[in-house]
């Protein structure tokens, strides 16, 4: 890894192995690299909670921590809380609220619509942990750039990232006299095989998202043609869209330059779909191939 580009682990949220249990689990068997979570859900946890977490990660690795935070599917919010929250801003700016009182190891007392909290986390020396915020839309973005260190994207092409989010990102910084957000843009990418096909790959890797009406809204939005009713079609339209990256290496290369140029600070690389067909082998193998390449690339 030293000789690559790569800098960072990511892990999105998981219900099968819980992210911060899994990378204090690699610290313990000696890999220790700075992480970032791309996002952890809202409804899994008090605000405590996510800022105790996000600092035993920053502890246990001795690194720095990118701690991103989403509201998840409204579906999800009402199995797991009974409702979806009526304001979705309202409540990530809460949470983000608390968490960044606490993590700034001062003492907390805030009472808001949706979270709250009085008092403070143990005093500790720890690396920089940063807040994310998983960002898809205008609004998610703007609010981004108003509370957010890193504003974490998923799925987005990257014509949506240059001519929507940052602007947005841009705006709200603006508002609240504050720098921008770092972009970190989560990329799904496969390389093309003789015995696998792009579209394929992105539906192994997006099935679930494509059946999420957030997705759905911001990838039409962004022109490409998903209806959320034929998954197989919605698929190859996020490879003509360029949402999933897919070709040789020289194409895959291209499409990742695409969303440097479009504004992303960092490009986390996405093998879901390669993992989930053809197995963690494989996986490992295409990993070395994208980063060796990418070694060699004159990226900022």
């Amino acid at each position: 890894m030293a000789l690559s580009r790569a800098h960072a682990l990511w892990q999105g949220q998981s219900t099968l192995i819980e992210p911060h249990q899994g990378f204090a689990y690699a610290a313990g068997a000696g890999f220790r690299s700075p992480v970032g979570f791309g996002v952890t859900l809202m409804p899994l946890r008090h605000p405590y909670e996510a800022a105790l977490q996000a600092r035993s990660v920053a502890m246990t690795t001795g690194h720095p921590v990118v701690a991103g935070f989403g509201p998840g599917p409204a579906v999800f919010q009402e199995n797991m809380l009974g409702r979806p929250y009526p304001s979705q801003l309202t409540a990530i700016r809460e949470y983000v609220t608390v968490v960044r009182g606490l993590l700034g190891g001062g003492a907390v007392d805030f009472r808001g619509e949706y979270f709250g909290y009085r008092g403070m986390l143990p005093p500790a020396v720890a690396p920089k942990v940063e807040i994310g915020l998983g960002v898809l839309r205008r609004g998610m973005a703007k609010l981004a750039g108003e509370v957010a260190d890193v504003a974490v994207t998923w799925l987005t092409p990257a014509s949506w990232l240059a001519d929507t989010i940052v602007p947005a990102l841009r705006e709200g910084a603006q508002a609240a006299g504050r720098d921008m957000p770092r972009v970190a843009a989560m990329v799904p990418v496969a390389l093309r095989r003789p015995d696998r096909t792009p579209a394929e790959q992105a539906l192994a890797s997006n099935a679930m998202h494509l059946q999420g009406p957030h997705y759905i809204d911001m990838l039409r939005k962004a022109g490409l043609a998903v209806t959320g009713q034929n998954t197989a079609a919605d698929a190859a339209a996020l490879v003509e869209g360029g949402a999933f990256v897919s070709g040789d290496l020289e194409q895959v290369l291209t499409g990742l330059k695409e969303f440097e140029q479009a504004g992303a600070d960092e490009i986390i690389l996405n093998l879901t779909g390669v993992y989930n067909l053809q197995g963690p082998d494989e996986t490992t193998n295409e990993l070395k191939s994208l980063l060796g390449a990418l070694t060699g690339q004159k990226l900022r």
